[in-house]
């Protein structure tokens, strides 16, 4: 009787410490599964959420990189003072090697006129004689230039027409000393290419020598 009445107590006891052991191991699925259901909740909650959208980032124009395509400009070199031919102002050209001979209108022609003064024939010889020996066979052009001041007592209407007829007379007396016609052209610039702001160093006859022949 007493084996048995401690049978029936051992095994209550461990039908208690059985049924206790069941009861924490349900509680702690039971909080494994409660944390798994919130984490799960959690997640689907921030599934739902709308997305943060980052600051637009603006992108600033770049300017586009152009090719400097414009040409560099280039000093043009003075003409060189060389010996003076007949005492004349006698100029070399750095870049082309052409000689001019200038011949100032005030010295060679009355105002408004296209005909050579008796006093200026002198030079004008001395240029012919140059052009006959230092530079035979060269070319020539006799350009005539005046200033910006209108024609108002001419037979010349306008200033283009004087420069024209005084480079031509220039070429005339060149031509009468013994200088080929066929070496010599002429042209006429009116006020188109002014030399210097002194108006009187405008007003002028160039017989330019040129390289070629």
């Amino acid at each position: 009787m007493g084996r048995a009445r401690s049978g029936i107590i051992t095994g209550l006891l461990l039908s208690m410490l059985a049924a206790g052991c069941q009861n924490k191991l349900y509680d702690q699925n039971k909080a494994l599964y409660d944390e798994n259901k919130e984490l799960r909740d959690q997640n689907e909650r921030l599934k739902l959420q709308p997305a943060v959208q980052q600051p637009a980032v603006v992108q600033q124009p770049v300017a586009p990189v152009v090719a400097d395509t414009q040409p560099v400009a280039q000093e043009t070199p003075e003409p060189k003072v060389v010996e003076q031919i007949g005492g004349l102002e006698t100029t070399v050209n750095p870049r082309t090697g052409n000689t001019t001979v200038h011949l100032p209108s005030d010295v060679f022609f009355d105002p408004g006129q296209a005909m050579l003064k008796s006093s200026a024939k002198t030079s004008l010889d001395k240029v012919v004689a140059a052009l006959k020996k230092k530079f035979v066979t060269r070319r020539i052009i006799v350009e005539g230039h005046t200033d910006k001041t209108p024609i108002r007592v001419s037979k010349w209407a306008s200033n283009q027409e004087l420069s024209e007829a005084r480079a031509d007379a220039v070429k005339q007396y060149l031509v009468a000393h013994g200088v080929e016609a066929g070496r010599i052209n002429t042209k006429g610039y009116g006020e188109a290419k002014p030399r210097s702001p002194d108006l009187a160093k405008n007003r002028r006859v160039e017989i330019v020598v040129l390289t070629g022949t």
